[in-house]
């Protein structure tokens, strides 16, 4: 019984620090911001404690109050116990930064507090051992996030994007109710453990299918994915730390959904080839409209919509270890690059151009594409393509796409030797880790995740598709200098910069131009 209670543990101190904080009014409250790092430093130390648990017991699910499977549960296993260890050190090191950040605000408590009731709703989502507890701690990280996104509800872009992401988010939290009410009435249990065994031995009831669109939906909706992405690159008018905590932590909650249904979503051919078109188009459209951004934050936005859009992509393709691991190094990242934004121009400048720029040429970018994926291959028939599926050897020749771009730069006409030898290097390393850290996430969510089933016609061509299609995005960004600054080409950066007006449109439906200061 103890056991069960260690991740408990965790929200629960985050939830005490929060009451304590929204009761504290004024600037600078005595020794609030102590105490919200010490919550979120326990908080962590439990989540590591659940990991340790995890490694001695092996995964398991503590009901801890409740009967029939309703109420209060803990699921333990790779997954929950990587999320709780991921949002506790993210949240740690957002409210250490936050501590700073909002010395003087007058609402200091206030904001302190309904971030550690944020981060508790999400600890209490990614250990969820029913489906119950489940819809309700989703539901609960939307509505604490609309507190901080309105933190400044004077701004009428702040209240502009905190509608539009209402709207979104109830759409998405429908759909989810309506997925667990078809999952518990096809298995006959609430039991999240006891439905993914079964979706595992090959049971699916009618309904299951639905029930995974259904979840698909609910995750698209969250991940902020193509049409609906426009409320992510709004709520730049809310404080950095909120945004950090948004892009490196709540924005993942769709991936994990999918990630956490993996048995039940495999029951769905035709749902996971729809992701893999809507993720895999969001990551080109986030990525080709970062290119365009004029501001430091916005195309930080642009590259979460983008990335969420690659991890969706790669849970469509039944690589739900991979999409684990990208959640991993995506929040990692991305808290960083938000903290550290106000300082990114200042850093930029104060990097010296030890030369001409180096500008590459076609022929430039045609061996630099070749020797990617020489390298790419020397490497995968080093580790053994034997028993990688299909879907992760194309996954990491798109990957890979991405270093051909830096060997693009070293092999440029004007581009210093030392230029050359360094993206070589980062090219081979880089290759290595896909490899390796695949080979780590499969290690470690064998028998908690599926194995990726072999690829049929349908997923075939869709990866042939996206080859090509990413292969594309890949040259133009290789080969930037050479066109962006075409005057045929100022027309389409502008478009690009404004999304090609989706979120107008959005806008529109909804009526969200009318949306007033408030008095």
């Amino acid at each position: 019984m103890l056991d069960d209670l260690i991740p408990l543990l965790a929200p629960l101190a985050l939830l005490v620090a929060a009451g304590v904080a929204m009761r504290q009014s004024g600037p600078r409250p005595e020794r609030l911001p102590q105490l919200a790092q010490a919550a979120t430093l326990a908080a962590l130390g439990a989540a590591i404690g659940s990991a340790l648990v995890l490694l001695w017991q092996g995964p398991g699910t503590g009901i801890l109050l409740g009967i029939a499977g309703v109420g209060l549960s803990t699921r333990l296993d790779v997954v929950s116990a990587t999320m709780l260890v991921l949002v506790t050190f993210v949240g740690w090191i957002v409210v250490r930064y936050s501590a700073t950040y909002l010395d003087g605000e007058a609402r200091q408590g206030a904001f302190l507090g309904w971030m550690m009731m944020t981060l508790a709703a999400v600890l209490l989502l990614v250990q969820s051992g029913n489906l119950v507890q489940l819809v309700l701690a989703w539901i609960a990280t939307s509505l604490c996030l609309d507190r901080l996104l309105l933190f400044y509800s004077d701004r009428v872009q702040a209240v502009r994007a905190a509608r539009k992401k209402f709207i979104v988010a109830r759409i998405g939290d429908a759909a989810l109710l309506l997925a667990a009410v078809l999952l518990a009435i096809g298995y006959g249990t609430l039991d999240i453990a006891t439905i993914l065994a079964a979706a595992r031995e090959g049971v699916v009831p009618g309904g299951a299918v639905w029930a995974a669109g259904l979840l698909a939906l609910a995750a698209l909706l969250k991940s902020a994915q193509f049409p609906t992405h426009g409320w992510l690159t709004e709520v730049m008018e809310a404080p950095t730390p909120v945004s950090a905590l948004l892009h490196a932590g709540l924005i993942n909650a769709g991936g994990f959904l999918l990630i956490r249904f993996a048995d039940v979503m495999l029951q769905a051919p035709g749902v996971l080839a729809v992701l893999v078109m809507i993720g895999g188009f969001t990551a080109l459209f986030g990525g080709l409209a970062m290119l365009a951004q004029p501001a430091v934050k916005t195309s930080l936005a642009w590259s979460t919509i983008a990335q969420m859009g690659f991890m969706i992509m790669q849970c469509g393709l039944a690589l739900f270890p991979l999409a684990m691991l990208h959640i991993v190094a995506h929040s990692l990242y991305k808290a960083h690059a938000f903290l550290v934004s106000g300082t990114a121009v200042d850093m930029v400048a104060a990097n010296r151009r030890p030369g001409p720029v180096a500008i590459p040429n076609g022929w430039a970018v045609a061996r630099a594409f070749a020797l990617a994926l020489a390298i790419y291959a020397v490497i995968g028939f080093a580790f053994g393509f034997d028993g990688k599926s299909p879907q992760a050897i194309v996954l990491g020749a798109i990957l890979i796409f991405g270093v051909a771009y830096l060997l693009a730069q070293g092999l440029a006409d004007a581009a210093p030797r030392v230029l050359t030898r360094r993206t070589a290097l980062y090219s081979v390393a880089a290759s290595i880790s896909y490899f390796a850290l695949q080979r780590g996430a499969e290690w470690l969510t064998a028998g908690t995740l599926p194995a990726t089933p072999g690829p049929g016609p349908l997923e075939w061509a869709l990866l042939v598709l996206s080859v090509f299609s990413f292969g594309l995005v890949a040259i133009a960004q290789a080969t930037f200098p050479l066109w962006a600054y075409h005057p045929a080409a100022a027309g389409l950066r502008v478009h690009l910069a404004n999304g090609l007006y989706v979120n107008a449109v959005f806008d529109r439906l909804i009526g969200g131009w009318s949306v007033r200061r408030p008095s």
